[in-house]
């Protein structure tokens, strides 16, 4: 890999018939910027539309898999925070979509910081491992904002109206016990064996019948 390819906002590797995606700014939690954006919903277009691809798997470099969107574009020039806000919502917006529509399981592998943007792509994938030091929030309205990314349509069909508004309201942080318990992700496992076991489950999916599993989604 060059050192280019490295250093891109989200790496593509496929490994037989599993395509992991990773999102790739790891010295600032992956936050979401317009290049990561971009380069997810490319990523995402792109192993739909290989049959040779049974199963995708999303995670995060570092130790966070998305700690929200970059505020700090919205820093360098306040007057055209809105309108950058919108274009990468719209950007990331393509992404959800991209899951939804995905013809093979979504699985998200999930540690560390999952919060705002990290969790509503978190909660648009198929089926959800977390690692035990998971901390998950909604966080939006604590920076006087709505959740985007299909948000306000997944949380409530994960957990009930009731506790979707709390979490969204309140935005205590959820551990990885808790977001078990709620739904919010299928598994927990010990930090050292998320690759392992995400990789696992990603086998075991890769074997059974994509076509049906696209059918049922």
């Amino acid at each position: 890999m060059t050192e280019q390819a490295a250093n891109a906002p989200v790496l593509l590797r496929i490994d037989g018939s599993i395509a992991w995606l990773t999102l790739n700014r790891p010295k600032v939690l992956n936050v979401l910027d317009q290049e990561m954006a971009l380069a997810l919903r490319d990523a995402l277009t792109q192993v739909a539309a290989q049959p040779g691809t049974r199963v995708v798997v999303l995670s995060g470099q570092g130790r966070a898999f998305m700690a929200g969107g970059d505020l700090s574009l919205f820093h360098q020039d306040p007057a055209a925070a809105p309108k950058t806000a919108a274009a990468l919502i719209d950007l990331f917006h393509e992404s959800i979509q991209a899951i939804a529509n995905m013809p093979k399981p979504v699985i998200a592998s999930l540690q560390g910081a999952v919060a705002g943007g990290g969790m509503s792509l978190a909660l648009a994938c198929d089926l959800a491992i977390a690692a035990d030091d998971l901390r998950m929030t909604m966080a939006y309205s604590a920076i006087a904002t709505t959740p985007d990314g299909g948000g306000t349509w997944s949380l409530p069909r994960l957990v009930g109206t009731r506790q979707a508004l709390a979490l969204a309201l309140l935005n205590d942080p959820v551990d990885a016990e808790n977001a078990l318990r709620l739904g919010l992700v299928h598994r927990v496992v010990p930090l050292t064996d998320l690759v392992a076991e995400t990789e696992k489950l990603g086998r075991r999916l890769a074997q059974g019948p994509t076509l049906a599993y696209g059918k049922i989604k």
